[in-house]
C-alpha cells in the first residue's frame, strides 16, 4: 500500500491510499496533526509514503518523533526519469512535474531550495500550483505518471551511437527509484540525530595545527610565520595566496612556473617550496574547518550535515555547505561516540575496480575480485607480483590515462573488462549517453562541445578546430569511460544504505549517522556493536545480490569499532 500526503501550513495535512500503478485506492482523509496521523499509519502497516520531496517534509516528522520506514520522493524520481529519457536540465521539482503533465509552463528551478525542516512546502509564488485537496490531487496524478512511465521503461535515450540500452542490474530503474527516494530518508534521518561532535578537541586540534584562535578577520599565528618565512625564502615579502605575487617570485629566482599547484610545486628545488605546500594545506583547513565552521555547524555536540542526495551527476551524494563530504583525517579525532555508546565504521575496499568485474564479466578480473586484495591478485595474474603496477594499469583503464605497455597487458589478460570501458569511452567521443547498472544516465554533452565538433566536421575546418574537436572528444571519453563504473559504484552504495537503515532501530538504538561515497558510519550502543557488525554484512550482501544478481565478485567491507571516528583507519 502506498500513501499520498501533503502537508498544511499549520501542520495538519491530507493522506489519500493509493494503488501501486498510483490510482487512488481510498477516499482523502484530513489530519489536524498530520505527523500524528503518519505515525498512526506507519505502525499500523508500513505504507510507502508519496511526498513531494523528503528534505521538505520529513525532517519536520522526524523532529515530532516520527519514523517513517518507505518513502517514493517525487522530486528525486522526476530527476531521474527525466535523465533516463535524455531530457538533462529540465526542473525536476513537483510543481515542475505537475506543470509538465498539466501542460502548463515549467518553472525553471532557479529558486534557492529549502532548508532541510525549513516550514516552506510549496510556498512557492507559483502560478497554477494548487493547494488542499487540489494539491493531492495533483501529487496523486504525478505519482502515477512516474509509475507508468517505470512500467513503461523509461529510457532508450538515442545518442549518435544508437539506443543506449538501460543499465542491466536485476533492479533497473525501479530499484534505483526505491533506494534513492530511501536515501533521501537516511539523509533527513543523519542530519537529526547529528554526527557525534567534541567542539573542545576540535579547537585543541586547530590550535595545534595553527596556533591560538586569533581575533575575528586575523588569520592564525602558524600561517602568520610561514608567511614571513615563505618571504624570507624569496627575499620579498608576498602574500601566499595570490598566485601571481607566487609566480613572479618563482620567476625572479630563475624559475619560471605555468602555475603554483601543488603538484608543480613539488617538483620544484626552492626552500620556499614546503614552506608554501604547508601554507596550502593549513590555509585550506583554516577556511574550510577552522573555528567559524565549528562556530556555524556543530550545536549540542553534533554536526548535522545537509545532505543533497542524487547531487552529483553520478549519483554521489552532495551537501550544501560544511563539508561533510571531505571530513580532514585531523579533525575525525573530534569525532567521538558518546559515552557507553561506539562508532562502527564501515568502507568498501578497492569498490570501483569490484564494480567493473561485476559489469564487464570479465572472468579473469571476476577471480581477482573473488578475495580480499584485489590489486594482489591481479599482480600475482598479470604483473609479475608488482601490485603498484597493477593498480597503475586498472586505474588508467577506468580512468583514462596512457600508461603505455600495462594496458597492454591488462588489455591481453583481461580483454572483457577492457573492452567494457573502452566502448563506454567511444560512446561518449560519438555523443552518446551511458548508463549505470540500475540505469542512471549520463548528462548529454554540452552546447559547446557539439558546436565544437560540428566546426571540426564542416567542409573546411581548420587545424585548430579540428584539435579542439579531438580534445573535447577524448575528454568526455574519458568522463563516460568512468560514469559507467562510478555511477554503478554509487548505485551500489545506495542500495547498501538502504539495506544498512532498514536493519537499524532508530535514534534510541543502532543509527546512522553518517555516509561517504562507499562507507557508513553507524553510532550505537557498545553492546550492540556486535549485531550491527552482522548487520553491515549482511547489507553488502544484499546490494550486491540486487545490484549485480548473479555474479562472483564479491564487495567485501572493511568494519571497525571504534569510539573515535580517526581510529577506524
Amino acid at each position: 500500500m502506498r500513501i499520498a500526503v501533503v502537508e498544511g501550513a499549520d501542520g495538519s495535512g491530507l493522506l489519500q491510499a493509493i494503488a501501486e500503478d498510483g490510482t487512488p485506492a481510498g477516499p482523502v482523509e484530513r489530519a489536524a496533526d498530520l505527523a500524528a496521523a503518519v505515525g498512526r499509519r506507519e505502525a499500523a502497516g508500513r505504507p510507502r509514503w508519496v511526498w513531494a520531496a523528503t528534505g521538505e517534509l520529513y525532517p519536520r516528522l522526524l523532529a515530532a518523533g516520527v519514523r517513517v520506514d518507505r518513502c517514493h520522493d517525487l522530486a528525486l524520481t522526476e530527476g531521474i526519469l527525466l535523465a533516463a529519457d535524455g531530457r538533462w536540465g529540465e526542473p525536476r521539482s513537483f510543481p515542475a512535474a505537475w506543470a509538465r503533465l498539466e501542460g502548463r509552463p515549467v518553472p525553471d528551478g532557479t529558486a534557492p531550495a529549502p532548508r532541510p525542516g525549513q516550514p516552506a512546502l510549496f510556498d512557492h509564488d507559483l502560478p497554477g500550483l494548487p493547494d488542499g485537496p487540489e494539491l493531492l490531487a495533483a501529487t496523486v496524478a504525478v505519482h502515477a505518471g512516474q509509475q507508468r512511465r517505470l512500467a513503461a521503461g523509461a529510457g532508450g535515450v538515442r545518442g549518435t551511437a544508437g539506443v543506449v540500452p538501460r543499465g542491466a542490474g536485476p533492479g533497473g530503474l525501479g530499484l534505483l527509484v526505491a533506494a534513492e527516494s530511501a536515501g533521501a530518508l537516511a539523509a533527513a534521518e543523519m542530519a537529526a540525530a547529528g554526527l557525534p561532535w567534541r567542539p573542545e578537541v576540535h579547537d585543541a586540534v586547530l590550535t595545534e595545527l595553527l596556533g591560538p584562535r586569533p581575533r575575528p578577520g586575523a588569520a592564525p599565528g602558524r600561517l602568520r610565520d610561514l608567511t614571513e618565512r615563505i618571504g624570507a625564502a624569496f627575499g620579498q615579502p608576498l602574500n601566499p595566496d595570490s598566485p601571481a605575487q607566487v609566480l613572479r617570485a618563482f620567476a625572479a629566482a630563475g624559475t619560471p612556473l605555468p602555475s603554483t599547484r601543488s603538484q608543480v610545486l613539488r617538483g620544484v628545488d626552492h626552500p620556499a617550496v614546503p614552506l608554501l605546500l604547508a601554507y596550502k594545506e593549513l590555509s585550506r583547513l583554516h577556511a574550510a574547518y577552522g573555528w567559524s565552521w565549528l562556530d556555524t555547524w556543530v550545536a549540542g555536540g553534533r554536526f548535522r550535515p545537509e545532505y543533497v542526495p542524487g547531487g552529483v551527476v553520478s549519483g554521489r551524494w552532495a551537501t550544501r555547505g560544511g563539508g561533510a563530504l571531505q571530513i580532514p583525517h585531523a579533525l575525525r579525532r573530534a569525532v567521538v561516540a558518546d559515552p557507553g555508546w561506539t562508532l562502527v565504521v564501515a568502507d568498501a575496499s578497492q569498490l570501483e575496480p569490484r564494480v567493473l568485474a561485476a559489469l564487464s564479466g570479465d572472468v579473469g578480473l571476476a577471480r581477482a575480485a573473488a578475495g580480499g586484495d584485489l590489486y594482489a591478485a591481479l599482480a600475482a595474474d598479470a604483473f609479475g607480483g608488482d601490485r603498484a603496477r597493477a593498480k597503475t594499469a586498472l586505474l588508467a583503464a577506468m580512468y583514462g590515462g596512457d600508461v603505455g605497455q600495462l594496458m597492454t597487458v591488462l588489455r591481453r589478460r583481461f580483454p572483457a573488462a577492457v573492452d567494457y570501458v573502452e566502448a563506454a569511452a567511444r560512446t561518449g567521443e560519438d555523443g552518446g549517453l551511458v548508463r549505470s547498472i540500475l540505469g542512471r544516465t549520463s548528462p548529454p554533452p554540452s552546447q559547446g562541445w557539439l558546436t565544437a565538433v560540428d566546426r571540426a566536421g564542416g567542409p573546411d575546418p581548420d587545424a585548430a578546430e579540428g584539435a579542439r574537436a579531438r580534445r573535447a572528444a577524448r575528454d568526455r571519453g574519458r568522463f563516460t569511460r568512468n560514469f559507467v563504473v562510478q555511477a554503478s559504484a554509487a548505485d551500489w552504495a545506495l542500495v547498501l544504505l538502504a539495506a544498512v537503515r532498514r536493519h537499524l532501530t532508530g535514534p534510541n538504538g543502532p543509527h546512522l549517522v553518517f555516509f561517504q561515497h562507499d562507507e557508513v558510519v553507524v553510532h550505537c550502543p557498545r553492546e550492540e556493536a556486535d549485531r550491527v557488525v552482522a548487520a553491515l554484512s549482511d547489507a553488502a550482501e544484499e546490494s550486491r545480490r540486487l545490484v549485480f544478481g548473479d555474479t562472483a565478485v564479491r564487495f567485501p567491507l572493511a568494519v571497525a569499532v571504534v569510539d573515535c571516528y580517526a581510529d577506524a583507519k
